[in-house]
């Protein structure tokens, strides 16, 4: 069983950011939080979690970091006894808001893995995406939470943009190195619906040569990929995410996920606050969970089971292999370039 828990206030928005966000309500904070807890509460009776059954939390946003850290006490207070012993527990954080005394009561309340949307060391880049730091800011971030006693550590990357190029990844991924963390997601920009940057073409730059470079430098200081996006040390949470495990999720705008049920609490603070309990359902099908572990695994190095395929999408898979598009293994399909996932889903499932 996995645990998302979902802080939507951000110190401003992001113009490629489609994630659920507020500025400007932190006011709005404690009571939030409070409403977490009950929906953390609730939930747990509804569904029988027991005691030490959450393997993975993941603290996501908006930016967990623009609240007080002590907010943060009576929710894990509320959560802590659901917690394996040697659960893998996630925050994310912008550099300029994880200060060294945010970081540190993160770490005494339990957070042992700490995520930094960094996206780029380049002033001009950082200013396209609307980021409010600078390099410098990562740099003291990651300083700062190693102080705080994190050893497990990543940092978000955007690439794809206009200014990109293969110098450039180059030295962005130089930075990483220098950082000597243990994982790093990199993403191409994508141009997402209901955001300022949607139809802006001229702002990214669809390279797949860039990409390939991208991958290539970051194995070259020895985080491997894992997944399309992923490299380094494996996180447990998105590993479960992609297994098709079990996933609560509270907060507003956070999305959870029960046998075949998919649950989603209101894209609205105010109304979340009024009533967490709220929530939609979504029932899946057999069908459609496969048609998931499909494009999920190709993905990642979890490859797709032969299980999950009828006769029809086993002999498009063979003849994926033979193309040497796909590798087999142990009853198990894999895709050799992550890149090409989403196409050989497709040619597989159509």
């Amino acid at each position: 069983m996995l645990l998302y828990a979902h802080v939507p206030f951000c110190e401003s928005k992001c113009p490629y950011c489609a994630f659920g966000s507020v500025v400007g309500q932190d006011i709005k904070a404690q009571k939030y939080f409070e409403a977490m807890i009950l929906d953390f509460r609730q939930q747990a009776q509804k569904l029988s979690i027991k005691k030490a059954e959450i393997s993975t939390l993941f603290i996501g946003g908006g930016t967990p970091s623009a609240v007080n850290a002590e907010l943060y006490e009576k929710l894990f207070d509320e959560i802590s006894p659901f917690l394996a012993k040697d659960a893998e527990i996630t925050s994310e954080a912008n550099p300029n808001s994880a200060t060294l005394k945010w970081l540190s009561n993160m770490r005494k309340f339990g957070v042992n893995r700490m995520s930094f949307g960094a996206q780029s060391f380049f002033e001009d880049k950082l200013k396209l995406l609307g980021r409010t730091h600078d390099a410098r800011a990562v740099y003291e971030a990651v300083k700062n939470a190693k102080i705080s006693g994190f050893d497990n550590i990543n940092v978000d990357l955007i690439y794809g943009t206009k200014f990109d190029t293969k110098k450039r990844l180059s030295a962005e991924v130089e930075h990483i190195k220098n950082l000597d963390i243990t994982h790093l997601s990199a993403y191409s920009l994508t141009l997402e619906l209901k955001t300022p940057f949607y139809k802006k073409n001229e702002y990214k730059k669809d390279s797949p040569a860039l990409a390939r470079h991208m991958i290539k430098e970051i194995e070259k200081i020895g985080l491997k990929q894992y997944e399309i996006s992923n490299f380094g040390r494996i996180c447990k949470h998105n590993l479960g995410y992609w297994q098709g495990e079990n996933y609560l999720a509270i907060g507003a705008y956070a999305i959870g996920f029960f046998k075949n049920h998919r649950f989603f609490s209101p894209s609205n603070l105010d109304e979340y606050i009024k009533d967490p309990s709220n929530k939609n359902y979504e029932d899946l099908t057999q069908d459609d969970m496969k048609f998931e572990r499909i494009f999920l695994g190709f993905r990642s190095v979890l490859g797709v089971s032969e299980d999950d395929l009828n006769q029809a999408q086993k002999d498009r898979a063979e003849i994926l292999v033979k193309a040497k598009k796909l590798s087999y293994k142990d009853s198990r399909y894999f895709a050799k370039n992550l890149l090409l996932a989403d196409e050989l889903a497709l040619f597989i499932t159509n």
